[in-house]
């Protein structure tokens, strides 16, 4: 069980809010909170890299679209994430993280003790065994609410509030685990025999990134991995995070990004050399990626 008096502060975090730029509107910092650390701020664009904690992390999107880019170990993605997307992060997990916009962001991290604790109320077998699954700009409303919850308790002074906010982070930590766990019905879909081996998704990933210029179908990137295209798909997007179409763009767009900051060599020469259509389809999918053009980027880079 949860010691009463343990509360739950920013320096147990990974540290994305002692950062500059942050404005922090409200915090759980000094309310002696034991089950879970929570934040109400206005984050500025911002590029990191963060080592893992041993709690659970899950960012609601307060107001948005903006676009942000993730790394973590299996790979790296970009999202456009509107207001109400999550970012969650298990612990135990390194990530790196480039946000391109201004937003206003509601961080909470739940105990690892808590969400064991909650798992051995709700399923047989060993708590410590179970895994809250990454989540990258994904909606869950449930998630949604409850945070919210917690948000306006943030802003109150209620000498209730710590019961309150244990309730919370009690129905917070059953719906991760019901929704976005290992023990889930879309953690069983994700289990590992369902995943790629470490070295079929290196050879996938470096079949890509060896034939980025080309016209590259499914059964070509699946083929070093020995799996029929079918089933590759699935694996991959288990692994990855990401289909194997979207990961292929994404590579072409950071190789694009490359280019565009390191070389003159003009943007239409770069859409082909990155195996886009043409300068066109470079610039949806850039802009879609990182939220300003090629040519505005080049410039940016270059100011």
């Amino acid at each position: 069980m949860l010691s009463a008096t343990s509360g739950f502060t920013v320096r147990e975090t990974h540290g994305v809010l002692l950062r500059s730029g942050i404005e922090v509107q409200a915090s759980s910092d000094h309310r002696g909170w034991p089950s879970l650390y929570a934040s109400l701020q206005r984050e500025t664009p911002f590029e990191g890299r963060f080592d893992g904690v041993e709690d659970q992390l899950v960012v609601l999107h307060l107001d948005g679209p903006v676009a942000v880019h993730r790394r973590v170990q299996n790979g790296e993605a970009s999202r456009v994430i509107p207001a109400g997307g999550l970012f969650m992060m298990p612990g135990g997990m390194d990530f790196g993280i480039r946000v391109a916009g201004t937003l206003r962001t509601l961080h909470l991290y739940l105990r690892r003790a808590l969400i064991e604790e909650v798992a051995g109320s709700l399923w047989p077998g060993d708590p410590h065994r179970i895994v809250i699954l990454p989540r990258f700009g994904d909606s869950d409303a449930l998630v949604e609410r409850l945070m919210l919850g917690v948000r306006d308790v943030l802003c109150e002074d209620d000498a209730a509030a710590p019961a309150y906010v244990d309730y919370l982070a009690r129905a917070i930590a059953a719906r991760l685990l019901h929704r976005h766990s290992s023990v889930s019905p879309s953690g069983h879909r994700q289990s590992a025999h369902m995943r790629l081996g470490k070295r079929q998704l290196t050879e996938a990933i470096d079949f890509m990134q060896s034939n980025l210029e080309q016209s590259t179908d499914l059964a070509a990137i699946a083929g070093p991995t020995g799996l029929s295209p079918s089933h590759f798909a699935r694996q991959f997007r288990a692994t990855a995070g990401e289909a194997p179409h979207r990961y292929l763009m994404q590579l072409r767009v950071e190789r694009a990004r490359r280019l565009l900051s390191e070389t003159d060599t003009s943007i239409a020469e770069i859409a082909f050399a990155c195996g886009f259509a043409n300068q066109e389809h470079l610039t949806r999918l850039f802009k879609r990626s990182c939220g300003i053009t090629p040519a505005a980027y080049r410039r940016a880079r270059r100011n």
